[in-house]
Order: structure tokens, then C-alpha cells, then sequence
């Protein structure tokens, strides 16, 4: 018994170190990881990265980790021309595989969010020229902002005769295309003008390239929450690092 009682110490022990050994080691694999997207993505500061499931180095030695949770700040994507930028993004990836010397990556597949404030979309949206609407009048979205429910809350500047009104209208957001889209579910009255209902949705009605995404995800859904757009992104066959 007294063989038995030590046998079972030692395997306790050994447990115990390999455990320890273990998170050494995934977290020296997370700080690298790191490192090496901050590199090959052009970022300012390393983003976070969370290898999951137990044990790694088991994993390490099969050439494939399960899951890879990515997480970004403040990145700066693209947007036509211009930048855009996405407030956090979060992206777990599944069967990422490795060669031999770590040098490059490849995912399965990957789900994920992006949040892109109502600012930041009104930055993009709003560098449209004022478009005439009626004659002697002229319109052009001058902010974003929730609306409630899934809708997002669209504030029209009018330059009439009479002077500048501003009413809003509720829109619907989706991906259409690639692209963030957004259509109001009805048209702004403005006194007594005529408007032609093609030309006011060319400006109430837009859509938002969000392009130049880590990895290559693309935009999948999208929702109006109360701090900005929520963004489905997805992927498969990524390459993340090489």
C-alpha cells in the first residue's frame, strides 16, 4: 500500500508539472502568435490571442490547434478609397494548421464580430456631395445614430428655399454584396416640395465597403445595436501569418 500511495504522488506531481508546462507553453505560443499577426497585418499593438483547449502541446505535436481566438481594437480597415475604423473585432479560428518552423498559418474556417460605431460609419457615408432632390432643393445624410429595435436612425440635412430641415428617417441594415446596406422603411416628407422618390433614396439608401479585413474574412450579417453596427464576419481557407 505504502508502493502504492507514492506511485500515485508521483504520478500526481508529474500531473502537475506537465499541467504547469503546458500553460508555459501555450502562453509563450499566444505572446508569439501575437507578434506575428501584429507584423503581417500592419498593426499599431499586438492584438490578443487565446489558443484553446487542453492539452496544447499535444496539440502542437498533431500540427493543428482546435480553436484560436483573435481579438483587435481600433482597426483600421478599408473602405473605397478610404479607411474606416473598426472599434474591436473578435474572430475565433477553427483547424488552424502550422508548418514545422511556425513561419506561416492556415485556418479551416472562422467566425466572428466586428463593431463599427455610428460615427465612424457617418464618416464615411457623409463625404457624399449634397444631392439635389427637388428644384432649389438639396439633401445629404448628416448623421447616424440607434433607432431601436434593429433598425438604425438616419438624419437627413434638406437645403430648401425656406431654409435646412431635418428629419430622420428609420432604415433597415443588411449585407448586400459585401457590403454594409442600408434602406430607410420610408421616405422623409419635406413641406410642401415634390420629391422623387429615386432621388431621395439615393440619398437616404447607401452602401459601406468594409474591405482589407484580417486573414480575408468577409462581412457575413449585420445588426444596429445601441454603441454602433455589429458585423457577422466569416471565413474559410485562411492564411493568417506567412
Amino acid at each position: 500500500m505504502r508502493a502504492l500511495r507514492i506511485l500515485l504522488i508521483v504520478v500526481v506531481i508529474l500531473g502537475g508539472l506537465f499541467v504547469i508546462a503546458d500553460r508555459i507553453a501555450v502562453n509563450l505560443a499566444e505572446d508569439k502568435a501575437a507578434d506575428k499577426v501584429r507584423t503581417s497585418e500592419g498593426l499599431a499593438s499586438a492584438p490578443d490571442v487565446s489558443i484553446k483547449g487542453f492539452p496544447f502541446l499535444t496539440q502542437v505535436a498533431g500540427g493543428t490547434l482546435d480553436d484560436v481566438e483573435i481579438g483587435i481594437e481600433d482597426y483600421e480597415a478599408k473602405s473605397g478609397g478610404d479607411s474606416i475604423r473598426i472599434a474591436d473585432l473578435t474572430a475565433e479560428m477553427h483547424g488552424v494548421k502550422f508548418n514545422s518552423s511556425f513561419s506561416s498559418a492556415t485556418a479551416e474556417s472562422a467566425t466572428g464580430t466586428a463593431r463599427i460605431s455610428y460615427d465612424e460609419l457617418l464618416k464615411a457615408v457623409r463625404k457624399q456631395d449634397p444631392a439635389p432632390v427637388a428644384p432649389g432643393v438639396t439633401a445629404k445624410i448628416s448623421g447616424l445614430a440607434y433607432g431601436g429595435g434593429d433598425r438604425i436612425k438616419v438624419t437627413i440635412d434638406f437645403k430648401t428655399p425656406l431654409g435646412t430641415l431635418r428629419p430622420t428617417v428609420l432604415s433597415s441594415v443588411k449585407v448586400t454584396d459585401g457590403k454594409v446596406s442600408a434602406r430607410a422603411d420610408s421616405l422623409p416628407k419635406v413641406g410642401a416640395f415634390d420629391l422623387a422618390e429615386g432621388r431621395i433614396r439615393a440619398v437616404t439608401d447607401f452602401q459601406q465597403a468594409i474591405d482589407d479585413l484580417p486573414a480575408g474574412i468577409e462581412l457575413d450579417k449585420v445588426e444596429a445595436v445601441k454603441d454602433g453596427v455589429e458585423i457577422s464576419v466569416t471565413g474559410s481557407d485562411l492564411d493568417l501569418v506567412g
